[in-house]
């Protein structure tokens, strides 16, 4: 089975049965509602009835799925109850917006999608939080067969785990009738961590009231559907109740009626709203979509009303991207790039500030649990500045503003706003009070290369105008200290502190080129010739200090070994060219014979690699043939790793076993391929409501 470039197949797994002696091409784990780090549900297994679905931490959060047909009861999704039969997956794929899977059984085929419209034209669409479940039934064998389907959520998906307690309840908005579960204690904002569900606000299964449909409360609604094909005929009335398996599920069946040779479609809609979603400086702030006060009946209600239209435009979206992922980088590129699509968005909160503004959180998930790291948004970006430069805005202001507080007095920049979803201060090594296992050098130069690339985006530079004194700061210290940096960590902090690190020093350096971009945008000539001949100067020393022999050092003082220089990546993207292209063509030649199963690794100290820096550098490459060999490795760990877990962007090269991390927004990193194709970019924007860039690309002069 091959990946081709079309809505229902772009990212095809394995043909089910098959044998596993050659490579699969299935995802490791597979999106099917995400939206952020709370309401994030995924299936680990090939086959969506050989597990219970989960959260992405791994903890259950079951959703359950029976088709009846003649009478039959089998699975379609979820592993229990495991006395009823599954039904024979006979497909599944992911597009950018669609996870889709196909069954067949009993003389019908069963089609089954969940639709996220995750597109970044309208960010209340955007942050929206609802998922669209569809089911499509078709008779294959000349008969007709009476097809009902039942979806059972767990209330688990409402609680951080199952010793707490949920309440129930059955609405209507004037389009659906809704059932709801959450906690019984809402406790709003009350705790943050890394491993955490959310326990505050509601689940909601909602069904149109112009489908074939019946809902209920109650518990193991399975059992009787499995049997007679019926609901419980009255509610589950005993609250509160504890999130147990045995508790409290919603439940609805959809009846198909009698299925012949014509497809019989239909759909529900599933949603969570908690009210209160993020704590910015003590102030507790709603999702964007609520910023006028709108009520969740409202949302649901035109959530409804603009399915068709939006599954249309999801399909068109997917078609559409996937043939320009697999143009710039091929198949195995756009297969990466697709799975990355949804986890990069779901690792983050899209919240509106007082003022309305919008302002985008990412969480650091499997890491420490931090929010707004200015590491994690680094790698990111390159997804942000290619479709949506609006959302890099909302990440980067909320860090400029606290950094502009008297509160925070080193003179580079944070590292992190606090552990989600707490955005109070600083909890990283030091925090607010020493310098001990900061990051200057690191967050200081991603700060300014990438408000220095919004500004290339956005055709202007009033965000850096709005901070110059902040930026300034981080200028004038990576002037002092960027060029042989000191024992200090970088964002690959897991690999412990490393003094005159060499790929730090290019980062320092482009920095400083980014700060004399913003300059020469504010008119201040004086000063961007000033950092301008810095950097130049900078990259000239660079040279001498990291050569050695046929490749450049890890770090200046430390002969024999090696690193991928990925930061180079934005001497290119950005056009400093402060680097000569000989470097990036030593570099390539030597990471070409360095090469394992499944990657290239991140430097000389171990196997591991980076899967995000791992796409940096390979954008560095000056030809297909060598992005090939940088990618196919990757493609094939993909397909092979035995980690069934979202995308992790940390793992070994010669086992393919995840070593850390899981579902981090840094996936979006893989999307610097597709920025690095000017004409493509600018096509992407427009797309999204951003006009083509007042900025020069080449030279960050004004139109």
């Amino acid at each position: 089975m091959r990946i081709v470039a079309s809505v229902l197949t772009c990212f095809v797994f394995a043909c089910f049965g098959a044998s596993f002696a050659h490579a699969q091409e299935r995802a490791p784990a597979t999106p099917l509602i995400v939206h952020d780090p709370y309401f994030s549900v995924w299936s680990a297994t090939d086959r969506l009835t050989d597990s219970d679905t989960t959260h992405w931490t791994g903890s259950p959060q079951p959703i359950s799925g029976i088709v009846r047909i003649d009478g039959k009861p089998f699975r379609f999704m979820g592993h229990h109850p495991d006395n009823i039969p599954a039904m024979t997956q006979t497909g599944a794929s992911i597009t950018p917006t669609h996870t889709r899977y196909a069954f067949r059984e009993g003389g019908i085929t069963l089609n089954f999608a969940f639709f996220t419209p995750a597109m970044m034209s309208d960010l209340d669409l955007l942050s929206r939080p609802v998922t669209y479940l569809s089911w499509s039934a078709q008779a294959v064998d000349g008969a007709t067969h009476k097809v009902s389907v039942l979806l059972d959520v767990d209330p688990v998906i409402a609680a951080n785990d199952r010793s707490e307690e949920v309440v129930t309840s059955r609405n209507q908005t004037s389009s659906l009738n809704v059932l709801s579960v959450g906690s019984r204690d809402q406790r709003i904002l009350n705790r943050s961590g890394d491993n955490l569900r959310i326990d505050w606000g509601y689940f909601h299964l909602a069904v149109p009231k112009n489908e074939e449909a019946t809902i209920a409360i109650a518990p193991n609604p399975g059992e009787l559907f499995a049997r007679s094909g019926t609901l419980p005929a009255s509610d589950s009335m005993d609250m509160p109740q504890p999130a147990h398996r045995e508790g409290p599920h919603l439940a609805a069946v959809l009846d198909f009626g009698n299925v012949g040779g014509k497809p019989v479609a239909h759909h529900l809609l599933v949603s969570y709203t908690e009210g209160y979603a993020i704590q910015y400086l003590e102030r507790n702030l709603r999702p964007y979509w609520q910023r006028n006060n709108t009520s969740v009946e409202q949302m649901l209600d035109a959530a409804e009303a603009q399915y068709v239209d939006l599954e249309k435009r999801g399909s068109e979206f997917d078609t559409e991207l996937t043939a320009d992922l697999t143009k710039v980088g091929g198949e195995h590129y756009a297969a990466l790039a697709i799975l990355s699509y949804r986890q990069t968005l779901a690792a983050h909160k899209l919240v509106a500030d007082v003022n309305g503004d919008p302002m985008l959180f990412a969480k650091e998930n499997f890491s420490n649990g931090c929010i707004a790291t200015v590491d994690v948004l680094y790698p990111s970006a390159p997804f942000f500045l290619f479709f949506q430069p609006r959302l890099l805005e909302a990440q980067l202001r909320p860090v400029l503003e606290y950094s502009a507080l008297a509160r925070w007095k080193f003179p580079f920049s944070p590292h992190d706003l606090g552990q989600y979803p707490l955005a109070n201060g600083q909890v990283y090594g030091g925090g607010e009070k020493t310098e001990e296992d900061q990051m200057p050098v690191e967050e200081s130069g991603n700060m300014l290369i990438l408000v220095d690339a919004l500004a290339r985006a956005e055709g202007n530079a009033l965000l850096a105008e709005r901070y110059w004194p902040q930026l300034t700061k981080w200028a004038e210290y990576l002037r002092e200290k960027g060029l042989d940096p000191e024992n200090q960590l970088t964002t690959d902090d897991f690999a412990g502190h490393v003094a005159h690190n060499s790929n730090l020093s290019i980062k320092a350096i482009d920095a400083l080129a980014a700060y004399a971009d913003l300059a020469h945008l504010l008119k201040q000539e004086n000063v961007a010739k000033d950092y301008s001949a810095t950097a130049k100067t900078m990259a000239e020393k660079w040279v001498g200090m990291a050569v050695e022999g046929d490749h450049y050092k890890l770090a200046f003082n430390s002969p024999g070994t090696w690193s991928q220089k990925y930061n180079l990546v934005w001497d290119v993207v950005l056009d400093y060219n402060l680097f000569p292209k000989s470097v990036r063509d030593t570099e390539m030649a030597y990471y070409l014979k360095k090469i394992n199963r499944y990657g290239l690794p991140l430097d000389s100290r171990a196997d591991y690699t980076k899967l995000d820096w791992s796409l940096w550098t390979a954008t560095l490459t000056s030809s297909p043939e060598q992005f090939k060999a940088l990618m196919d490795p990757i493609y094939q760990w993909i397909n092979e790793t035995p980690s069934r877990v979202p995308l992790t962007d940390w793992y070994d090269t010669k086992t393919g076993k995840q070593i850390g991390f899981q579902a981090r927004s840094v996936v979006g990193g893989v999307f610097i391929k597709a920025l690095s194709d000017k004409q493509l970019t600018e096509k992407w924007r427009r797309l999204n409501g951003i006009a083509s860039s007042d900025v020069d690309a080449t030279r960050g002069e004004a139109r």
